[in-house]
């Protein structure tokens, strides 16, 4: 029975170890959701190939998680192996059925412990003060920085054929006046492709560019859709005038306070 109880606890601390790197990733500025994936993929030694892990350790913080979570993992998952082999081992058939049933009732617990939005907060908290009180790392909610939940957003597009915005300068295509900033630009450059970070106004944008860029959600859907030629230049005098009263609005709300 010592064996199954290890077993369990092995499980309960491999559990708690994965929300703690996932937690840390996070931190970083990774999505909830990429920062649990990658953390379970390392910590278990399986889908940590995608090109998604690649973006991960190119970032010196993250890898540094990523490879405590490997080393821990390999010992987890050995532990954990021995310990399930010693719990069947040497026992009878009713001895072995007993420690099954007893090994599933504990696993059923544990997944719903784990699945528990209470629990997740409450050790999400935990986490998060314990890391920024005996670590280097630093929380940022970039979702609340940028005001991510209130219309604004962060979007990606690829310049296509007779886009708008292609073979124009940055500074020609006056996107802060329809209240949209780039953040950046991936550019493909032989086999390779190159980040550039926040682009000068003299960038010239061509055919195949990858945008990262800022503002209103709605201007950037617009802006990534909007073709050369005059319904193209009519679109961004009306992106321009919304941006007018979009800022007019804030200036009232502003005047209200």
């Amino acid at each position: 029975m010592f064996a199954l109880i290890s077993l369990l606890v092995v499980i309960i601390v491999s559990i708690i170890i994965i929300r703690i790197g996932a937690v840390a990733l996070e931190m970083t500025g990774l999505s909830k959701e990429t920062a649990t994936f990658q953390a379970q993929s390392a910590f278990s030694g399986t889908g940590f190939t995608t090109s998604e892990s690649e973006y991960v350790v190119s970032h010196p913080v993250r890898r540094k998680i990523i490879r405590t979570l490997i080393f821990i993992g390999n010992i987890g998952i050995v532990s954990a192996m021995a310990t399930l082999i010693l719990t069947f081992v040497g026992q009878t058939q009713e001895e072995a059925t007993s420690r099954l049933i007893w090994l599933l009732v504990g696993l059923i617990i544990i997944y719903f412990f784990a699945r528990s939005k209470l629990v997740d907060q409450g050790m999400r908290w935990v986490i998060k003060r314990a890391l920024e009180k005996f670590s280097s790392i630093r929380i940022y909610d970039y979702e609340q920085l940028l005001g991510l939940s209130r219309g604004y957003s962060i979007g990606e597009f690829t310049i296509k054929d007779k886009s708008w915005l292609e073979n124009k300068k940055i500074k020609e295509c006056k996107l802060a006046d329809e209240g949209i900033i780039i953040l950046g630009l991936y550019r493909k450059i032989g086999n390779k492709e190159k980040f550039i970070g926040a682009p000068y106004g003299e960038t010239t944008l061509k055919l195949g560019d990858k945008l990262i860029c800022y503002g209103p959600e709605e201007a950037i859907r617009n802006l990534s859709q909007r073709l050369r030629g005059k319904k193209g230049d009519d679109q961004h005098k009306r992106a321009i005038e919304d941006e007018k009263r979009r800022k007019e609005a804030q200036a009232d709300e502003l005047k209200g306070e």
